[in-house]
């Protein structure tokens, strides 16, 4: 069994999961990093961190979820920090009602809901040995009525009410929280220029996130050992605008 505590980072070959992930093996973590599909990355990530290993899995598939974290905690004996990054999007404007149809809501729904359940679900054992904790990379949308589409915006609600719920639950040998960035600065949003104009002209930070902005506020969440339940918005201010 390893002695440093053990991360699983899912969607962690590129933007935000990528960040998050390189700062918990800097903070000492051995990071168990994950894709659906960019293998090439994720190898390239092991090399380049060091302590690491990467698991290809499909979390709209649930035998692909039950087999990442069994994969994970098998990898160095103990699970210490779960972070549910991986998500999907759909652009769909909100007034057309008739473009957000049953199927994006269900797809949405079971990646951005069910897989992070499935998964803390499946880690509950190794967690409570460790007295570990959950951190959950929800979005802005999921606390102001904004976002891509009316259905990812309450996947994302529905995510922070469960981070809520799991938190008492599985209280006190595990910890649940989420944090809720606004814009992000990633190749997603390069051309999100409306996005990028509002949070310089309106946020008081006078700018989007970078992918380490939200991997400190990672990073601060799971070295609390006292905070739990919480959901950290972290829109740079905007949400006081």
């Amino acid at each position: 069994m390893s002695a440093a505590p053990v991360a699983l980072v899912t969607g962690s070959t590129s933007g935000i999961g990528a960040a998050v992930a390189r700062r918990l093996r800097a903070d000492g973590y051995a990071v168990v990093l994950h894709s659906r599909g960019s293998v090439d990355l994720g190898r390239a990530m092991v090399a380049e961190l060091g302590r690491a290993a990467y698991v290809q899995a499909d979390l709209a598939v649930d035998a692909d979820r039950v087999r990442l974290v069994r994969e994970a905690v098998a990898q160095w004996g103990r699970l210490d920090l779960l972070v549910n990054n991986a998500g999907i999007s759909r652009v769909v404007p909100h007034g057309d009602l008739q473009a957000a149809t049953p199927r994006i809501w269900q797809e949405l729904h079971e990646v951005n809901v069910i897989a992070p359940f499935r998964l803390i679900a499946e880690a509950q054992g190794a967690l409570e040995a460790a007295a570990g904790c959950v951190v959950n990379v929800s979005s802005h949308a999921g606390v102001r009525p904004k976002g891509a589409s009316i259905p990812y915006a309450a996947s994302k609600a529905a995510l922070n009410h469960m981070t809520r719920l799991l938190a008492l639950s599985l209280a006190p040998r595990i910890r649940v929280n989420a944090v809720a960035p606004g814009l992000v600065d990633t190749p997603l949003t390069a051309d999100w220029t409306a996005a990028q104009q509002l949070w310089r002209e309106r946020a008081p930070m006078r700018r989007a996130a970078q992918p380490e902005d939200v991997a400190q506020a990672v990073a601060l969440l799971a070295a609390s050992n006292y905070m739990t339940g919480e959901i950290l918005l972290l829109d740079g201010g905007l949400n006081l605008t």
